[in-house]
């Protein structure tokens, strides 16, 4: 059986990035935004795609599993594991070009969202997934649960804005995909054309809003274009490493407009919000009567004291 002495110094081998399997490296794991708290073997931080490979492929060897991590803001646990952690946020952070009339641009995945908005921004366009994590999610992080935000109504979630994915499986195999069966493991096509009927009757469409897990498998469909990339993303990287992603750019709103509307009840206000989808809204949020009472007084209630946490 490997020891956890013998997978560090075979990475230390193996990698040109950092190998960490000390007390203090793998506590800054053990969480991510979750209540769940798992203690890692040890971190990796590799510097590039063969750091990855040479990673999961030393791991592999030894039976040890991997979490890829971006900046940790899951909220279910899904960045913490036992094995080895990839930290990706430290060397592979970097935006690697925009083509402002393509409207796309590739990334790797530690890159903060925040960081890519700001550059595209002067183009007019940003990144339409957005979720409040905005300043310190990683892209890598958004591509592994499908991430998506308030404005999902009008861009979708972040398997809508993914053109293509340099993808690095568990025995350190390269792949790119996108749309098309160009890229795909052996034996994917096989597993797919195999199982039509579960794809095709087990995700209904009237359900769009899939994201973590397995959700999006029905892209791979015949019909829906097989399109690779969009059903990688929510994997949560069982499927394996992001290493590289195209991504999809979408035209800043010129003016933006807030419209408040008023119902009887939440029910209603449900029922209703189909009806407001045809004038294409960025985003559509409900507010119940409870949090537009009003605000305490300045030196009086919750906020006086400033002692809270």
């Amino acid at each position: 059986m490997t020891t956890p002495g013998e997978v560090e110094r075979t990475l230390r081998a193996e990698l040109r990035g950092e190998v960490d399997f000390g007390a203090a490296a793998r506590a800054l794991v053990t969480m991510d935004a979750s209540n769940y708290r798992r203690v890692p073997l040890g971190v990796v931080t590799p510097r590039d795609a063969d750091d990855v490979a040479a990673a999961l492929s030393v791991c592999a060897d030894a039976g040890v599993p991997v979490v890829p991590r971006g900046g940790g803001t899951s909220i279910a646990g899904q960045a913490t594991g036992t094995g080895v952690v990839l930290d990706l946020t430290r060397h592979m952070n970097a935006l690697l070009s925009v083509d402002p009339a393509a409207r796309t641009a590739v990334v790797q995945p530690g890159l903060v969202l925040d960081r890519l908005r700001d550059a595209v921004r002067p183009y007019g366009l940003t990144f339409g997934p957005d979720p409040s994590t905005h300043s310190r999610c990683t892209l890598g992080g958004m591509i592994g649960n499908n991430a998506c935000g308030a404005h999902s109504v009008a861009w979708g979630t972040t398997a809508d804005n993914v053109a293509e994915l340099a993808v690095t499986t568990y025995t350190g195999a390269p792949h790119r995909i996108g749309t098309g069966w160009d890229g795909a493991p052996a034996g994917l096509r096989e597993l797919v054309g195999a199982h039509l009927g579960l794809l095709r009757t087990g995700m209904p469409p009237a359900f769009s809003r899939r994201i973590s897990g397995y959700g999006g498998l029905d892209a791979l469909l015949p019909e829906r274009g097989v399109r690779l990339a969009q059903a990688f993303c929510g994997s949560e990287g069982t499927l394996g490493v992001v290493t590289e992603a195209v991504v999809r750019l979408v035209e800043l709103p010129p003016a933006p407009a807030l419209a408040v509307l008023g119902y009887a009840d939440e029910s209603a206000a449900a029922d209703a919000a189909a009806g407001l989808l045809p004038h294409r809204p960025l985003t559509v949020e409900g507010m119940a009567e409870d949090l537009l009472g009003p605000a305490p007084a300045p030196g009086t209630g919750a906020g006086a004291g400033g002692g809270g946490g």
